[in-house]
Order: structure tokens, then C-alpha cells, then sequence
């Protein structure tokens, strides 16, 4: 996948008016396709996966993330994500190894089938550094590298909306940063009711409409 700025947006929108119908579909109930409620707190809809390659739709603004996922996270796929409407914002987290001052230990994130996330923590001990937070308007893309260290923020109260494209690499792993004597955790990615996702989905179309309409 082609990195790509928040400039370079153009490509991105020809995906939109390819999966807005999809979602037009899900809203009125010809698609069964219930939406997963992240432990980050955001509702997933995920609309392709075809080997390394997926697409989903990621809305924010109706849930709170769990006090068990730690939100600075890496992922083992690279993405490109187009703020549908909202804003979203990202803090990219510069991570060195540091055994003598650490301010978090690696956590390595096992996803299972079932929906469970197992969170283990590793003996890497690193320094995290956050950045300034990028706000991305409605209309903007932004790409991250796998293996970034990062996290996404919402004004709480505001929603926003993403659609997402991601490619996984060979060898990646899902990593978080958590504390330092952190045990292992679990937790679960749930699903959303088949109604409740079509009420979502019709609430996020009506923005996506209107900000399209702008």
C-alpha cells in the first residue's frame, strides 16, 4: 500500500463512493453485518477482509474505552484512515528501549477468533514520548507505518467517523505499552445487536451525507 499524506486524499475518496452503498445496504437490513464494539470504544464495521488486506468503517463518539486496554498501541498492519465527518485526532508516541528510567512496558496483543484479546506483557522495557496531537478534519487522510506507536483521540461527546484501510506485513505483532508491573489481561471485542447497528450506521450516513453535501 502507497504511503500517502493528508494531501493526498483524492484516491480515498473513489473508496468512499465505492463502500458508502455498502453501508447503505447494512442500514436498511439488506446486509446482516453487526458492528463490533472495540474495547477502545469505538464501533468497528468490518466491511472487507480479503488475505492481507482489509477495509472497515470505524465510528466514534457512542461508547468509552476500557479502563483494561492500554490506548498507546502499535499495529501489526499499515493503514490509511479518511475522517468521513468529525474530527480525530492522533498522537504518534516516539518509543526507545530503556531499561534504566522506562515509562512503560511492551505488551504483545493476541487476538482469538472468538473476539477475546489476550494482553501479555514482555521483558522489553522502553521510554514513551508522545508527540503533539495531529487533528484531522473531515475530508483529510492520514497513513501510519506498522508498527508505529500512537493513539487516536475524540473529543469526548463528538462524533466522527473513519473508514480504514489496512494491509497487514509478514511478521508484524500487535503491541501495546502498558505499565510497567502490568499483569496479563484479557479482554473482549463484542457484538453489536443487528438493530442497534442499523441505527448506528443510519446515523452515521445522515453526517456522511451532509458533509459530503458541504
Amino acid at each position: 500500500m502507497p504511503a500517502m499524506d493528508a494531501r493526498d486524499d483524492d484516491p480515498m475518496r473513489s473508496h468512499v463512493d465505492t463502500f458508502v452503498p455498502v453501508l447503505e445496504e447494512i442500514a436498511s437490513g439488506k446486509r446482516d453485518l453487526p458492528a463490533v464494539r472495540h474495547p477502545l470504544g469505538f464501533l468497528c464495521l468490518p466491511l472487507v477482509r480479503q488475505g492481507a488486506d482489509g477495509v472497515c468503517v470505524h465510528l466514534f463518539g457512542g461508547g468509552r474505552p476500557s479502563a483494561e486496554v492500554p490506548p498507546l498501541h502499535a499495529h501489526s498492519w499499515e493503514l490509511r484512515s479518511h475522517v468521513l465527518y468529525g474530527e480525530v485526532g492522533n498522537v504518534r508516541v516516539r518509543v526507545r528501549d530503556d531499561t534504566s528510567t522506562p515509562t512503560h512496558r511492551v505488551f504483545e496483543v493476541h487476538s482469538r477468533s472468538d473476539g477475546v484479546d489476550e494482553i501479555r506483557p514482555t521483558p522489553r522495557l522502553v521510554r514513551g514520548e508522545p508527540g503533539a496531537v495531529h487533528h484531522s478534519p473531515a475530508g483529510e487522510t492520514y497513513a501510519l507505518d506498522a508498527g508505529e506507536f500512537h493513539t487516536t483521540v475524540v473529543t469526548p461527546g463528538r462524533a466522527a467517523a473513519t473508514l480504514v484501510l489496512g494491509r497487514s506485513l509478514p511478521g508484524g505483532r500487535d503491541l501495546s505499552l502498558g505499565p510497567l508491573d502490568g499483569p496479563p489481561r484479557r479482554t473482549t471485542r463484542r457484538l453489536y445487536g443487528t438493530e442497534a447497528t442499523m441505527r448506528a450506521v443510519r446515523t452515521a450516513l445522515g453526517r456522511i451525507h451532509a458533509e459530503r453535501r458541504a
